[in-house]
């Protein structure tokens, strides 16, 4: 766990979030400043401080993240049609350095994105 990171205080319970899912590994829970009807979050409990620092032994936690985005968005009532989106750097949008997932649905997404 990073002390100074917002995502570690939330997978660690100190920041309560409403859950959407939890196990072991993952957590994901609603974006609180939703670009969409459907805004939620996807993070591995392990800080990995974005796309680019992960490593070989954390490659299963993408896999991982991309499941549980899956299963969620079903149960949020956005079956199979959303965005995931996930940025590298503060030149492409990250402000928090916790690799997360964003999954955007429930409206017509449009491209480019920004």
């Amino acid at each position: 766990m990073d002390d100074n990171c917002l995502f570690c205080k939330i997978a660690a319970g100190i920041i309560p979030v409403e859950k959407l899912y939890e196990d072991e590994e993952i957590i994901a829970f609603s974006d609180i400043a939703p670009q969409a009807p459907v805004h939620f979050l996807v993070i591995p409990k392990k800080h990995i401080a974005g796309p680019a620092a992960i490593g070989q032994d954390d490659e299963h936690l993408l896999g991982r993240a991309l499941r549980v985005a899956a299963q969620i968005a079903k149960k949020e009532g956005i079956g199979d049609q959303y965005r995931l989106v996930t940025n590298n750097g503060t030149e492409a949008g990250q402000t928090v350095f916790h690799l997360h997932l964003h999954v955007l649905g429930g409206r017509t997404m449009q491209w480019p994105p920004g």
